[in-house]
């Protein structure tokens, strides 16, 4: 996972790549590309998007190394850019209702969880197909901050770098998308949506970040969380 690398190396090679090295920049592609790829494919139910979304993050990055101050790090500056054309992206071709049929992130799961079995991997495609439908029925600020933690397994300060919050908005976040995933799955009511400027002058207390594995078992998709690790 791209955190678990020295800064120093990251560091080293973003210097590189500033003073011209396509070889950094290349290395620095080569190891974040299949998170910012599964970043938008989570994101946006769609194998082409994504791939256009990791092109374009790249192509930007590229271009803009010159305005990274290195204040903070590399990758949430990616993932930054990434979340930014993904939600785009799922916005302008107003997709609508449930995944499609063939969604790619339903058929992984569905390959890597039925181990051959034909009858496991129908029930596993229709339950998956519901868990998916219902993360994508999420605002797009708590599906991402899902994304992130539940299935890209960031801790709730890297989740907060990224989406430039705290880690308690982050726990609050994943404690709202639980209630309203379960509401949806379960058929019963999702309370209704929180006006942005109450958000944080009437959130709740502060709830205790959840273990990572609490986090990865929202879904039960196990496979979507081991896919880039």
């Amino acid at each position: 996972m791209a955190r678990n690398w020295s800064g120093e190396e990251v560091t080293e090679l973003v210097r590189r790549a500033r003073t011209g090295s396509s070889r950094a920049f290349a290395e620095l592609v080569r190891r974040y590309r299949p998170r910012i790829y599964a970043l938008g494919l989570h994101l946006t139910g769609s194998a082409s998007d994504a791939d256009d979304i990791a092109q374009e993050v790249f192509l930007r990055a590229y271009n803009a190394l010159d305005t990274f101050e290195g204040r903070g790090e590399f990758f949430s500056w990616l993932y930054r850019i990434a979340l930014h054309l993904a939600l785009n992206q799922k916005r302008n071709r107003a997709r609508r209702g449930g995944p499609a049929l063939d969604d790619p992130r339903v058929e992984f799961a569905v390959a890597v969880d039925a181990h051959g079995d034909p009858r496991r991997a129908a029930a596993l495609r229709q339950l998956y197909r519901r868990l998916i439908g219902a993360l994508d029925h999420l605002t797009p600020v708590l599906r991402s901050t899902v994304v992130l933690v539940a299935l890209q397994g960031m801790s709730h300060a890297e989740a907060a770098d990224v989406l430039d919050t705290n880690a308690g908005t982050i726990a609050w976040r994943i404690h709202e998308a639980r209630q309203r995933l379960r509401a949806e799955l379960s058929g019963a009511r999702q309370p209704p949506p929180i006006p942005a400027d109450a958000r944080t002058a009437s959130a709740p207390p502060p709830v205790p970040p959840p273990a990572r594995q609490a986090d990865s078992g929202l879904f039960n998709l196990d496979s979507l969380s081991r896919w880039y690790h």
